[in-house]
């Protein structure tokens, strides 16, 4: 099993994506700020030097205490505490695993609807076509942010006293909801699959019998997953800013567990009292990880496309 994943890890580094990675220094920085990121929040637990969550801790005699660099700070807390004395850089940590939780978990299921909805929209064609690209355009019709602010209400309406993991899926389903991203991924698989559907490997599995479900997954999902790749890169980034903005407006996470946006919320109270550092180290991680994958979804593109080669 080493043996066979250090020769598929030898020969993606060896491939054109591997040499355009390799050769492109703006990837690398990027790659590397986003796997530290991710490190830090999925290893919260052992690399923050305090925990944020555990209110036993806690000490409300440091709270608002500055970065340690600056007058009145204390060395134990690098970039200073908020109003409940919480350390703000262990905070970030597990902050930041909400904010990558939420963000890759909608877009994994806006990819998994919007997929399944394309190719069978342009596979099939005829009414089950025309009917979901018209539900595709009353969807975009929307403004995402409100839609997701009315499935965020609803599910708070509903499941009131709803525990952690309910409240991150209704979180969940508003963003990737109300995101319209499965939107365009359904429009994406669709005008590839109208493509290749009519391409000769596939007419030769029809005429050897293959049944339509076994050529949409084998022969005609494979081809489709490029663009798909390059579109959910770039739509983690959006969706851990839709996360944020939602948290921000008070409809985000619950506040026991807070995630980027609901410390930037809770900073900002305080923003124009002289405690800056509450609100702006927030918002400087949660602008490098959406600037980080960013960055990698342009490069994506650009490898993935052979005309840019």
């Amino acid at each position: 099993m080493t043996s066979l994943t250090g020769n598929w890890v030898h020969r993606a580094w060896q491939s054109d994506v591997g040499y355009s990675f390799r050769t492109s220094p703006m990837a690398v920085v990027a790659a590397v700020i986003a796997f530290v990121c991710v490190f830090c929040a999925v290893f919260a637990g052992w690399v923050a030097p305090h925990n944020p969550m555990d209110l036993a801790t806690l000490e409300l005699s440091d709270a608002f205490l500055p970065p340690s660099w600056m007058e009145g700070g204390n060395p134990k807390y690098w970039l200073g505490t908020d109003d409940q004395g919480r350390d703000i850089l262990s905070a970030l940590m597990y902050g930041a695993r909400i904010s990558l939780l939420v963000g890759f978990a909608s877009v994994a299921l806006s990819v998994a609807a919007g997929v399944s909805l394309g190719l069978l929209a342009g596979f099939r064609g005829g009414w089950i076509d025309a009917t979901l690209m018209r539900i595709c355009d009353v969807m975009s019709s929307f403004p995402p942010i409100l839609v997701a602010l009315l499935i965020a209400g609803v599910g708070k309406a509903v499941f009131p006293d709803a525990g952690h993991w309910v409240a991150l899926g209704v979180l969940v389903l508003s963003i990737s909801m109300g995101q319209s991203g499965w939107v365009q991924y359904a429009r994406t698989v669709r005008g590839v699959t109208l493509v290749e559907r009519n391409k000769e490997y596939v007419q030769a599995a029809r005429v050897t019998g293959v049944t339509p479900m076994r050529i949409m997954r084998r022969h005609v999902l494979p081809n489709v997953m490029g663009p798909v790749m390059v579109l959910a890169t770039i739509q983690v980034a959006t969706a851990i800013i839709t996360e944020a903005t939602l948290s921000f407006l008070g409809v985000g996470v619950p506040p026991t567990s807070p995630s980027l946006g609901t410390l930037i919320q809770v900073g900002n109270k305080f923003l124009f009292s002289g405690n800056w550092w509450i609100t702006v180290f927030p918002g400087l991680v949660l602008v490098l990880i959406a600037l980080s994958v960013n960055l990698l979804g342009d490069w994506l593109r650009d490898a993935l496309n052979p005309r840019l080669r």
